[in-house]
């Protein structure tokens, strides 16, 4: 860390004590390139409550509204639906980034000026992502993101510049992406209390409520209502300076807690962390929190980092909305599809493979109580099939793939047993588990898994296609690897291999580990399907 950086930090830690931060049992410092600043424990805390920072720090949309030149501007919007609570927060980043003298400037100076999320990457690296769900969200992204700039964030915080007083200094593009950034790879979901995020509703009840004493009212009545107010919670996103300079870890150090009323830390309303009590923490190791399971999808798009091996992992599956249109009887598919509450999209887990055909856990998935297992089949015609524990599918979605894989016959089949039901039992309309039940009944699972095979082995041509197989992503990974562990001494041969392998940049790392367990699952959850396709032909299901 070079002097400037030593300067900035320096004048960090002064301005969160000015503002009640009370580093407890641990220091801000610099990580590395990679991670950059983070949290360090420097002594035992005997009570286990390493940082408290006050709520009233806190970089809220009601932080944002009370502001004296932001508020007005952006209450009116805000109370008219124009703007939403995250807009709030990223519009304020970007003007206090640019605003002169700006009292957040030794806060904002230590944020990164950089990010690690493909909104930042170079054209070649957003290309390793190519044939990947990030790859076409990303272009969305940015063009939402320059639509709302030229739209709306420009001329908006121009207009505040010129409240301030600032005639001379412009907003960018870039200025607005650092602030969406910041945002995103920072803000936490803080559970506060109701009076903290509607004072005036407080005031209010507190006015009424003294009134009803004074004229005598019940005690009882004044103690309950009062409690019922403080102990109501309402989530809010923001950012919370110093606690937000914590990294991630799936096996946490600490956790994150709000003390509504100071008794675990003597600083009501406030927010802590806390040590873990499996953490024996040693003085300098760094203090994590987890930002949640996560897989790298998400843990990229947000953040800017990935997690090999990452043990929450998953996919995304989902039938186009707009094939559909082409589809034979499009409209009674579509009607179906409605009334079964049947999902077109689906998340498939790296967990869930653990219940599966090839699952090493036999024995979990053995112990199935088979009593639990509905029989769908009214007429008895269809028996339940014997792979019904170990399908890795979720039902809402084999739901869907069944009514768009159904052909003519079975259409008339499910209209007539569906007729028949509601004649029996009077003018109803059926359930969406009676209306399942007989698209079940006419279709059986043949036709869904032979359409969900299609579509991963589209998905898995897609992946390969701009960047190669699953191995060669592990030998570009192993390659990458053996440079990183290289000394010094191994790096002075100035081979042409390790020069290659120092041309890998973080972003085209974390790609390639990115969409190499993206080709993994894949190629795990075909052939999961293209088993239970085998089995659901033998059953005549």
């Amino acid at each position: 860390m070079g002097d400037t950086e030593e300067s900035k930090l320096q004048l960090l830690l002064e301005w969160l004590k000015l503002n009640g931060v009370e580093l407890r049992g641990c220091d801000i410092k610099y990580n590395n390139s990679n991670k950059g600043f983070g949290v360090y424990s420097s002594n035992a805390a005997t009570d286990g409550v390493l940082l408290v920072v006050p709520l009233n720090l806190a970089i809220t949309p009601m932080r944002v509204l009370q502001d004296p030149i932001l508020g007005p501007v952006c209450s009116a919007m805000f109370e008219e639906g124009e703007v939403d609570d995250r807009f709030l927060i990223i519009l304020f980043l970007t003007f206090e980034s640019i605003r002169k003298n700006s009292s957040w400037k030794p806060y904002l100076d230590m944020l990164p000026t950089t990010f690690g999320n493909p909104l930042w990457f170079s054209e070649d690296e957003l290309s390793e992502l190519r044939g990947t769900t990030l790859f076409k969200a990303t272009e969305l992204q940015k063009k939402s993101l320059q639509s709302l700039y030229d739209d709306k964030v420009k001329e908006l915080v121009k207009k505040l510049l010129i409240l301030d007083g600032d005639l001379e200094s412009e907003v960018c593009f870039h200025d607005f992406l650092w602030a969406n950034s910041v945002f995103w790879t920072r803000a936490l979901s803080i559970p506060l209390p109701r009076s903290f995020v509607f004072p005036q509703i407080q005031e209010e009840h507190n006015h009424a409520s003294s009134t009803e004493l004074a004229n005598g009212d019940n005690d009882k009545k004044l103690e309950i209502n009062t409690s019922s107010i403080q102990e109501e919670t309402v989530w809010v996103e923001g950012l919370v300076p110093g606690i937000d300079f914590c990294n991630h870890d799936l096996k946490a150090a600490a956790t994150w807690e709000v003390d509504g009323t100071g008794s675990a830390t003597g600083v009501p309303l406030s927010m802590y962390l806390l040590s873990v009590e499996e953490a024996c923490l040693k003085i300098g190791e760094e203090i994590s929190i987890s930002y949640g399971n996560k897989g790298n999808e998400e843990l990229l798009y947000l953040y800017g980092f990935v997690t090999d091996n990452n043990p929450n992992d998953y996919i995304m599956v989902h039938y186009p909305a707009e094939a559909i249109k082409d589809a034979p009887f499009s409209q009674t598919k579509l009607q179906l599809l409605e009334a079964q509450k049947a999902e077109m999209r689906c998340l498939l887990s790296k967990k869930s493979l653990d219940h599966g055909f090839f699952s090493n856990e036999k024995e979990t998935r053995d112990k199935v109580n088979e009593t639990e297992v509905v029989n769908y089949s009214w007429s008895g015609q269809r028996k339940t099939p014997s792979y019904l524990n170990s399908l890795v599918f979720p039902e809402e979605f084999l739901t869907c793939l069944r009514t768009i894989a159904m052909s003519e016959d079975e259409i008339f089949r499910v209209s007539s047993l569906l007729e028949e039901l509601v004649d029996s039992e009077g003018d109803r309309q059926p359930s969406d588990i009676e209306v399942r039940a007989a698209v079940w009944e006419a279709c059986g699972d043949a036709g869904a898994l032979q359409l969900l095979v299609d579509l991963l082995n589209t998905r898995m041509m897609d992946l390969e296609e701009g960047s190669g197989t699953e191995d060669s992503d592990t030998e570009l990974l192993e390659k990458a690897v053996c440079y990183k562990n290289k000394t010094p001494e191994d790096g002075k041969s100035g081979t042409n291999e390790a020069s290659k392998n120092e041309e890998m940049s973080r972003n085209k790392y974390a790609s390639i580990v990115y969409r190499r367990g993206q080709k993994q699952l894949t190629r795990q959850f075909l052939k999961e399907a293209e088993h239970a396709l085998q089995l659901a032909l033998s059953e005549s299901n």
